[in-house]
């Protein structure tokens, strides 16, 4: 009788663990913003940009780098942005100042949307018909999980050996992804279903759907309600270990803390999947997640006005009910990208742009994260330093997330039945 071989993971949990590992350079920077401030000499305005340039990819060519991983193939696309991500993040532990790391974050960028945008692509082709749809519910969960593990091990790290060595650390992870993820998943699975060398779509059909994409209403609303999500998310999640530092938290709990906060968006993603089944109104959910947000930012910022002496404002509310009140907005407000996804596969303009949607979503979601923790950081700037105004961005963007839910109300909302025909 032979000895059994020791079972291997399946390629789609590597698959899986490889958008982990890519997401892990967006999660990487929060923890260590308090210590590149003193390192580096870090503004507040700079380390917004620090936290969004990573999107500036997704922001500007999202679609454009969807179309260039179908024509690499999703597995060749995904080796090629974990060798990127390797290669840039192991640069950025010798750079010297924060104009070097700017640029490298940006090309980290590239790599993370080579990874992302493929995967699924990859997972369609390895997994059977029947299990796609959990295994792409645990796909959906890769960015909060990133950033949970990198809040947790980040600030450990970092206290050991410094911010370089956190950055030498997750090259030497996306390297070792690249090279299990080469050995995990074979070509021949990779291109199961195609015939041959992967099919190139002529370039005016490709220009056509994308124009079909972008004159329908459907994807302009996901792709501005992501923006909006995504945006007042990545500002508060991002800072949220700095501010806890400056009320006097440690490094290391600060990350606990923020970690938690990152963590419970999970729950939000997989209750929006499970409420849906049950025939709750997406709309509803949508509501439900902007206004969480917006009163859980107020909450959390919020500070009684400083004395005429000059104090500084203090909190709203006691620092045990400010975490509570975070956890309110990360976690309700999980429920609104789960949400968003699910309405792509109803508002896409017709089956052959639902990559082109979900694409055009991926771009809003790097507009907000890019833009929204440079405007959070220029708002607590303005206010000497102290963050009690940031409520003020974080509830514009609630309040603009509200009105899209009411145009997807009535975009969503079916056409009266006319007349049946005899």
């Amino acid at each position: 009788m032979s000895a059994s071989r020791p079972s291997r993971p399946e390629p789609a949990l590597v698959v899986i663990l490889a958008g982990v590992c890519a997401a892990l350079h967006v999660g990487k920077l929060p923890p260590a913003i308090p210590v590149l401030q003193q390192a580096l000499g870090v503004t507040l305005v700079q380390a917004g940009f620090l936290l969004s340039m990573v999107q500036l990819a997704g922001m500007c060519a999202g679609v454009a780098v969807g179309a260039l991983a179908d024509g690499l193939t999703p597995r060749r696309s995904m080796l090629i942005g974990l060798v990127l991500l390797a290669a840039a993040s192991a640069a950025g532990g010798f750079a010297p100042g924060v104009t070097m790391l700017l640029a490298l974050r940006a090309l980290e960028g590239l790599g993370f949307l080579l990874v992302v945008l493929a995967a699924p692509a990859l997972l369609r082709r390895l997994v059977a018909a029947e299990r796609l749809n959990l295994i792409i519910g645990l796909w959906s969960a890769y960015m909060p999980l990133a950033t949970t593990l990198a809040l947790l091990a980040g600030p450990w790290v970092m206290q050991a050996a410094g911010w370089r060595a956190w950055w030498w650390a997750l090259a030497a992870v996306s390297a070792a992804m690249a090279w299990w993820l080469m050995r995990a998943v074979p070509v021949a699975a990779a291109l199961a279903g195609t015939t041959g060398a992967p099919a190139q779509a002529p370039l005016p059909p490709l220009i056509a759907r994308l124009i079909r994409t972008l004159a329908a209403p459907g994807p302009w609303l996901l792709a501005l309600s992501f923006a909006v999500y995504a945006g007042q998310w990545m500002a508060v999640i991002g800072f949220l270990p700095t501010v806890y530092a400056q009320g006097g938290t440690s490094l290391a709990a600060a990350g606990v803390l923020t970690a938690l906060a990152a963590a419970v968006n999970m729950l939000g993603n997989i209750g929006a999947g499970r409420l849906l089944h049950r025939g709750v109104a997406p709309v509803r959910l949508l509501v439900a997640g902007f206004v969480a947000m917006g009163v859980g930012a107020v909450l959390t910022f919020a500070a009684w006005p400083g004395d005429v002496g000059g104090a500084a404002p203090t909190p709203l509310l006691p620092m045990p009910l400010r975490v509570a009140a975070v956890l309110l907005f990360s976690g309700v407000g999980g429920l609104i990208p789960g949400t968003l996804f699910a309405l792509a596969v109803r508002l896409a303009p017709g089956e052959g742009t639902l990559s082109t949607t979900v694409g055009w979503m991926q771009q809003g979601s790097g507009f907000g994260q890019f833009f929204g923790p440079p405007l959070v950081a220029w708002v607590a700037a303005r206010a000497g330093g102290g963050w009690h105004l940031s409520w003020l961005a974080t509830g514009a963007s609630a309040l603009a997330g509200l009105m899209l839910a009411g145009l997807l109300a009535r975009h969503l909302r079916p056409a009266p039945a006319g007349p049946r025909a005899p």
